[in-house]
């Protein structure tokens, strides 16, 4: 869709920032294709089950979410999105495959006008990640409405050997999902640079104008094939924040950060695997962070033989630690990098003063050529590729690496927000994280505390699985239709 030659008098309902699977699921739900109960459906939760049959007749955007999402417990902290996948995927953290009780009609009197934004083609920042490795989810877990992703996937490939799809065929799926249910209509490319609230004196009206540039192909050099960027201005009643957080990744802000063999990107130790620079004969690689990206760097270089050390701040045991909450049977890699943390651990000698650490190999246990730093923080890193480490008690051990990795998470990208969006945060002091500081929602809309008319999900709620940002599609696909219902009663009244 081009942007630039639009009508700059056009007033969209709802204008979506992001083209991931937040951003589509939520164009599927704005596109008219409405949850209802299905006749035969039955839910294994008894007392949803007699919710759900109280209001049948209506569709689940009609519906009280707040009272339905009562007494429900799941893997997220976000109310609807247990709900959602609750109806979903009935029980399936028990391995259980049961039949979803909602049906899915395609109603496009309910459909509502919008617009989904995207740096790059439908997907997100799937498109960006490596192409060979298992995601952490199942396939089903990854899928969207309205199309089975292991279907999809049988149709692609003639063996699917497990549960489990590679990010490479994820970013196909959503890309194909987009097509094939009739919403590229609502997408188009373009980087947003500001969105702002602004007063029409016409009405009264108080919109929000989005703001950025899309490329096309140069008018002077038409023939050569270049692009250039043309500026584009689109007005909303409502914008959706569906960024995620992959934009920027987050530093440690110490000494030596910045000399070159230190290293912020997972796909900086697939380059150096690649051209030869990291090999079994290598010094050792320091891995920081203790979430899955850290797990996925200690399985590669551990399955290279590469010897890798690998330093992270909370214990082993601590209940917040990701592998603590993922089930043991369904993740059996990210359970040996536990395993791995667990016993093979750094066990430091008596003395306090800092001392050079000998290399991994040298370490006896099942796992040759890796060993854990829990309780561990960076101090330093210096240009001759030695880091400083920090224990419990001060204890300083000084590790020789060949590369180092400091893989512990990323900030989303809301530059084009005022103070980067921090005032809408739950702690507006500091920057916007996923798991320690994501955006004040309304639980049950996901509406900005702070900013009426302005949504968040996925990732900038603290939801970082597909399974449960559909949760905040239907959340706010609720309060839109409603706010829609409203502006229609409000406008016959006029007219009577």
């Amino acid at each position: 869709m081009d942007l630039y030659d639009k009508d700059a008098g056009d007033i969209l309902p709802v204008v979506v920032i992001g083209n991931g699977p937040s951003g589509i699921c939520l164009s599927y739900l704005l596109s008219g294709y409405t949850p209802y109960l299905s006749p035969e459906g039955i839910h294994p939760n008894p007392i949803l089950q007699s919710k759900l049959d109280q209001n049948s007749h209506l569709s689940l955007l009609e519906q009280d979410l707040e009272y339905l999402c009562e007494g429900l417990e799941g893997r997220s902290d976000n109310p609807v999105a247990v709900l959602f996948d609750s109806l979903l995927l009935p029980d399936s953290d028990f391995g259980l495959d049961c039949a979803s009780p909602l049906t899915w009609r395609y109603e496009p009197s309910r459909a509502t006008p919008h617009l989904v934004l995207g740096k790059g083609p439908p997907g997100g920042a799937w498109h960006a990640m490596e192409g060979s490795m298992l995601t952490l989810s199942l396939a089903n877990w990854m899928e969207l409405p309205g199309l089975k992703l292991k279907d999809w996937m049988r149709e692609k490939r003639r063996n699917v050997r497990n549960d489990r799809a590679t990010p490479a065929e994820i970013a196909s799926y959503y890309q194909h999902y987009v097509t094939q249910m009739g919403l590229e209509r609502n997408f188009a490319c373009g980087t947003v640079t500001s969105v702002q609230r602004v007063h029409l004196e016409e009405g009264g009206r108080s919109l929000w104008e989005v703001q950025g540039l899309q490329k096309r192909p140069s008018v002077v050099e038409e023939e050569s094939g270049e692009e250039e960027e043309v500026p584009f201005s689109v007005f909303a009643e409502n914008v959706v924040l569906a960024t995620g957080t992959h934009d920027i990744p987050a530093r440690l802000g110490v000494e030596g950060e910045g000399l070159p063999f230190v290293s912020h990107s997972f796909w900086e130790l697939e380059a150096a695997i690649s051209t030869g620079k990291l090999d079994d004969t290598s010094d050792p690689v320091l891995v920081v962070g203790a979430g899955l990206t850290a797990a996925d760097a200690v399985l590669a270089t551990h399955h290279l033989s590469i010897p890798v050390y690998h330093a992270f701040r909370r214990s082993v045991a601590d209940p917040g630690l990701i592998f603590n909450q993922l089930p043991k049977v369904l993740y059996p890699e990210y359970h040996k990098v536990h395993q791995m943390m667990t016993q093979q651990q750094h066990r430091p000698n008596d003395a306090l003063s800092s001392s050079v650490e000998s290399s991994p190999a040298s370490y006896n246990g099942s796992y040759s050529g890796y060993v854990s730093y829990p309780r561990h923080r960076v101090l330093s890193f210096r240009p001759d590729r030695k880091c400083v480490l920090q224990g419990e008690g001060g204890r300083q051990t000084v590790l020789q690496v060949s590369m180092v990795l400091v893989l512990i998470g990323a900030h989303p990208n809301l530059s084009f927000l005022p103070e980067e969006g921090r005032p809408m945060a739950l702690n507006p002091g500091e920057p916007i994280t996923c798991r320690r500081n994501p955006l004040d929602v309304d639980p049950f809309t996901h509406e900005a505390v702070q900013q009426p008319g302005m949504y968040a999900m996925g990732p900038l709620v603290g939801e970082n699985f597909v399974r449960f940002l559909k949760g905040g599609a239907l959340a706010i696909a609720s309060d839109v239709a409603r706010k829609q219902r409203e502006k229609e009663l409000t406008s016959k009244a006029t007219v009577a």
